[in-house]
Parts: structure tokens; sequence; C-alpha cells
């Protein structure tokens, strides 16, 4: 720990969103208070109906706690917005993770502007979710032109004032660290993933829903690509729907001889689609250059 201090100068602020889990954050903040004295420690209680709250407090937390449930991702950002470290450490408080390698993430800094904890497939709460994951793994890869390992895991660290720039972009819901990854790879930043081991859940059971929130992170990544890089989305799009008018136009003209409205209709509608994704683009770019420099409080 002496060494890890020595590399790293930064104050560290830890983040533990915490909904009805009395029975592990106790040992988890005595665990992280243990190996991380000097860190700031903050448990955000969404809206707990056990005495999630107290028990943290008592083990040695600062603890906000929200009036009623709003989700974890608000959780987050309430972290986020009173946190006063340089960097900072999200970490679930079911006690999955382990404490100690927030150590190993701490040493990339600052050389990478976000370390993201990689769970293996076996690490995964089923065996559906872990396709699930891949799926959403591949396209946010292909959103971003960057091979992403792990693009649900809540266990990361970044540099505080990247968080606050993409505070505004955060969900309220679960799918916070697929914006947040997809935000921060394609403003230009850097990321880092490195393999942890996740643990057994002590107590109750995870509160996500394999096709409810599945669906909200599909929906998420392709808001993300079209307010990003919107000629990933549209591009394709368009290229399927003129490939499907032309095939329809040869099997028309093949049977009946003549070109049919309805070819005519695909293919300029993926006319339409091209140059909507070209206006997109030059929005976004408008929209980088004017907002450069700029920090979002």
């Amino acid at each position: 720990m002496k060494s890890l201090l020595k590399m790293n100068k930064s104050k560290i602020s830890i983040i533990i969103p915490v909904y009805n889990e009395a029975d592990a954050i106790g040992d988890l903040v005595l665990q992280i208070r243990s190996l991380y004295p000097d860190f700031e420690l903050i448990v955000i209680n969404d809206g707990s109906s056990d005495d999630s709250a107290a028990v943290a407090s008592n083990a040695g937390a600062f603890v906000y706690s929200h009036p009623y449930n709003i989700g974890n991702g608000a959780a987050i950002k309430s972290g986020i917005r009173i946190a006063s470290g340089d960097i900072l450490v999200f970490i679930d408080g079911d006690s999955q993770h382990n404490p100690e390698d927030i150590g190993k993430m701490l040493e990339y800094f600052p050389d990478y502007d976000m370390v993201v904890g990689a769970r293996s497939m076996g690490g995964q709460a089923s065996f559906g979710r872990a396709i699930g994951n891949k799926v959403y793994n591949w396209l946010a890869s292909y959103v971003a032109k960057f091979t992403i390992q792990d693009l649900t895991s809540g266990f990361r660290a970044v540099k505080a004032d990247i968080a606050r720039q993409f505070l505004y972009l955060l969900p309220n819901t679960y799918s916070y660290p697929t914006t947040l990854t997809l935000g921060v790879l394609r403003n230009g930043r850097s990321l880092k993933y490195i393999p942890i081991h996740i643990q057994k859940r002590k107590t109750g059971k995870s509160n996500i829903s394999l096709f409810r929130d599945g669906v909200r992170f599909l929906m998420i990544i392709t808001k993300i690509c079209t307010l990003y890089s919107p000629m990933r989305i549209f591009l394709p799009v368009s290229f399927i729907t003129f490939l499907t008018g032309l095939f329809y136009y040869l099997y028309t003209f093949w049977l009946a001889g003549r070109f049919t409205n309805m070819s005519a209709l695909l293919f300029t509608t993926s006319i339409i689609i091209f140059m909507m994704g070209l206006v997109s683009e030059q929005i976004c770019q408008m929209r980088f250059e004017g907002s450069e420099g700029t920090k979002f409080l």
C-alpha cells in the first residue's frame, strides 16, 4: 500500500451504491477501510428499506441517502457530485468485487483515463447474462472501434473531471457503465481493462432483469452511437435498405420485366437515411468543436 500511495499522489474517492445490502455492506466498508485508510469512502444509500445506511455509517463510511429508490445510476451520479477525489472508484455494495483489486486499477493512473475490472465468462451471474454481455460487448466494440471486454462492469476507476464531463449523459439505471464506457472511448479518452475475479454474493440476488435491462442496454448503445458517431448506425441501415431495394428490383425485373414502386421507395429511403447520417455527423462535429474545453458540472 505504501508503494501505491507513493506512486499515486492523487486523492482517491471510493463510491459504493447500495440498495438493501445491510448484510454485506458493513464487512465491505471495514475491509476497504483497512486496505485504504487514507481514501475518501462514500456510500450512497439509494432509498434502502433495511439498515444499510446505519451499518455503513457505523463501519466508518460517509453515507449520503436518497429519500427513496431512484436507481443505481442515480446513486453513482450523487457520488460523483459530492466526491472530492481526483480519481473516483466505483464498486458494488454486494461484496462481489474484491477491494484488493482497487490498488491494481490505481497503478494505471495517470497514464489511463479510466480502468475497468473485466469479468470472465465464469464470473457472470448466469449463462444467459454471459451470452447477452458478449453481444453487447461486440456491439459496443463496433461503435467505439475499440475491443470492449466488459461493457457492463460496475467496478471501475475514472478521473473525476472526466466522470463529471459525462454526468449529464448518465442514466438513473444500471446501464450507467455502458454510457460512461462509450462516452469515454468516443471522446478520445484512454481505457484499460484488467481481469478481476468475482466473488459470490453473500445474501440476496441481483436486481438486474435480463430482458428489461437488456433492452435498455441495447437502447443506450444505440443512443450513444448516434450521439457520438451517427454514421456507424445510419450507414449500415442505408446500405441494407439499398441492397433490399436492389434485390427486389432484380427479382421483379426477372419475373415481370419492370421497375416497381417498392424498389423506388427502398432506393429513395436508403438515400434519405444516408443524407440524414451525413447531417448528423456534421452536427456532432460542430458540437464537439463548440464544447472543446468546456467542463460539465
